[in-house]
């Protein structure tokens, strides 16, 4: 098994900044793309960043130089450094990690449970 826990959402002013975090444990053998994903109200679920195991990113243009995305592979963490937030970027936010959990397995991908970030005065 798997698990992916998230934290960090919330409510945040206009021109504020959050920092999504999301932890990856289980039966783990390596851990390919990390990323994030969000979905608003009444929309499909998009991409928001995404990074390689190697730390190549890359962003939506939406979100590109006002969020960064990082990862730590010793402790299979992701996070999202969420700057100059606007209304715009509230959605649920889902972290989405691509993992093999055995040397004979096929690489699967796994979500987070999602949290929530609301972006208003």
């Amino acid at each position: 098994q798997v698990q992916l826990v998230e934290s960090g959402g919330g409510l945040v002013q206009p021109g504020g900044s959050l920092k999504l975090s999301c932890a990856a444990s289980g039966s783990i053998f390596s851990i390919n793309t990390m990323g994030w994903y969000r979905q608003a109200p009444g929309k499909e679920r998009e991409l928001v960043a995404t990074i390689t195991s190697g730390g190549s990113t890359d962003y939506a243009d939406s979100v590109k130089g006002r969020f960064t995305i990082s990862r730590d592979n010793a402790k299979n963490t992701v996070a999202l450094q969420m700057n100059t937030l606007k209304p715009e970027d509230t959605a649920v936010y889902y972290c989405n990690v691509k993992i093999q959990r055995y040397v004979w397995r096929a690489t699967e991908e796994f979500w987070g449970q999602g949290t929530q970030v609301t972006v208003s005065s």
